[in-house]
């Protein structure tokens, strides 16, 4: 039988860089810095160097880095209305709620299954504080277009780490970004970990209070004063290590990454039944999911996983019509670009660390599922 290819092979990328990673959690234990200390300093100060940012700020997770980017729309412009697409993980829709904001969803584009500017501006009003897009897959929402006075732009970048939009980085497209590393993304930890990123020296000052309680620090440290009620929401240390190695291997693996895609957009373009991942143009791709319209999707999800090929479907039920969201009071049929596409979407095997042997079986059974 043919060996498993999955969606993600942690075990050839810790092999590449173990060497690394065990001199790095070596020195955490060594130092005894686990919480904060000299690797969150450097992991922040890399991070942000390697975006082209200013300021990021390390935390426990993407949710809790979205949760700070929204306590601070509200400790700035009051509790409101934040705008975002219901085709995403439930970590967006929760980190709204979270964040004492109310939800409000608008429909996503058909082709790059972003949140469509249009539909949000149309649902903003006086209430609106936030518009949320998500960079989904890994491809930048058009962010311009949901510039507006009386809002803030915050970034769901959790899939997102080192895309491009119009040469600009995302993570510093609006007031705040919520980036995640859980242990599957394309920069992950040895677990849960998160960062905000800012232009805004004022936002990453309340990003570093927040996440600690609320205390407010200065240059000596510790104070023990509280100004604001904040949460436990620190990156620590030994993730902060794992982190600064991976870092370093990034823009190599991204480059893997886009090679893997450019091959399924070729061996793919002439199939009948599959739709390959657009491109806006707006900027660089890097391919968080591989994820193509797919007629028939479970018949081909069936004939892969018989074949030892793992793929998945991003997202089977839009956040519109979960029962934990049921309060809304939104029925299937509310939102039917996002609809359509939880029927049809499919994630396939676009990983660093597939062999050119993986990609071409990949794709040799795709078009043997639709007779090409």
């Amino acid at each position: 039988m043919s060996e498993r290819i999955g969606l993600v092979d942690l075990g050839a990328q810790h092999g590449e860089i173990r060497a690394e990673l065990d001199a790095a959690v070596r020195e955490v234990f060594d130092t005894g810095a686990f919480v904060g200390g000299p690797q969150l300093a450097g992991f922040e100060s890399e991070f942000a160097e390697a975006l082209g940012v200013p300021h990021a700020v390390g935390c426990n997770s993407g949710t809790d880095a979205l949760v700070l980017a929204l306590d601070i729309v509200r400790l700035r412009r009051g509790a409101g209305e934040v705008v975002t697409t219901p085709f995403t993980f439930f970590a967006t829709a929760e980190a709204v709620l979270q964040a004492g904001h109310t939800l409000r969803f608008a429909d996503i584009e058909a082709d790059t299954f972003n949140l469509d500017p249009d539909a949000s501006k149309a649902l903003a009003g006086p209430r609106t504080v936030a518009v949320m897009p998500v960079h989904l897959y890994g491809q930048c929402a058009d962010v311009d277009r949901f510039a507006g006075p009386d809002w803030s732009l915050v970034e769901d970048a959790a899939q997102a780490v080192g895309a491009t939009y119009k040469g600009r980085p995302a993570g510093g497209l609006g007031e705040s970004a919520g980036f995640s590393f859980y242990v599957t993304k394309n920069l992950g930890a040895a677990g849960d970990a998160g960062a905000v990123t800012t232009t805004d020296e004022e936002v990453a000052t309340l990003v570093r209070s927040m996440r600690a309680h609320g205390e407010v620090k200065t240059e000596g440290g510790r104070t023990y004063h509280y100004e604001r009620v904040g949460r436990n929401s620190r990156l620590d240390g030994i993730q902060a290590a794992v982190l600064r190695v991976k870092l370093r291997r990034l823009a190599a693996w991204q480059e893997r990454r886009e090679a893997n895609a450019a091959f399924y957009d070729e061996a793919l373009r002439d199939v009948d039944g599959v739709r390959t991942p657009p491109r806006t143009g707006h900027g660089k791709h890097v391919y968080h999911q591989y994820v193509i319209r797919a007629d028939r999707r479970d018949g081909l999800a069936g004939h892969l996983a018989d074949r030892a090929i793992e793929s998945r479907v991003f997202y089977p039920q839009p956040l519109h019509v979960q029962p934990a969201l049921a309060d809304l009071g939104m029925r299937e049929g509310s939102l039917p670009v996002a609809e359509q596409a939880a029927r049809e979407v499919l994630a396939l095997p676009v990983h660093a660390h597939l062999t050119a042997a993986d990609r071409e079986r990949v794709t040799t059974e795709v078009r043997a599922f639709y007779g090409a």
